[in-house]
């Protein structure tokens, strides 16, 4: 089998790194202007680290906001802990980058979405879905960048 560039894996490298260095200048400077972000991550990762009573009530996946009130925010190589209000009681968490779904800021309508791009075995290579499926695509399932259309945020 010949090399080739694995342009997925790259990209999904570089959106976290970018998801990292937003963190970090948030962490540094605080959020500017009318920036704020729905991040939405899968509670099933491994390293996703959240209070027992928010993964019985999220037991797959969450959506938190970063706007008005978060502290001790920490940016890590691997993933970000941050304390968010819940209904008035403020919860720690630690979000692995690998574990984000979706970061959204829609003041600037931005927005990433990772998604996971394997066959299971009940879907088949020539679905109508208007997907193309690579079989060459990234190793295990691993999630590829995309941008997100934002209208779903939309209130």
């Amino acid at each position: 089998m010949s090399r080739t560039i694995d342009y997925g894996n790259l990209m999904h490298r570089a959106m976290r790194g970018l998801i990292q260095e937003v963190l970090q200048d948030v962490a540094d400077h605080g959020l500017p202007g009318a920036h704020h972000f729905f991040i939405t991550f899968d509670t099933t990762h491994p390293q996703a680290l959240l209070a027992d009573w928010l993964r019985d009530r999220y037991p797959t996946e969450m959506t938190v906001v970063m706007q008005n009130w978060y502290d001790n925010l920490e940016v890590r190589r691997d993933g970000f802990a941050v304390t968010l209000n819940f209904g008035d009681q403020p919860e720690p968490l630690y979000i692995p980058y690998d574990a984000i779904k979706t970061f959204v800021d829609p003041s600037v309508e931005f927005g990433l979405r990772f998604e996971t791009h394997s066959l299971d075995d009940d879907e088949s290579e020539d679905d109508d879905d208007g997907d193309d499926h690579d079989p060459s695509g990234p190793p295990g399932g691993q999630r590829e960048a995309e941008v997100v259309r934002l209208d779903r945020f939309r209130k």
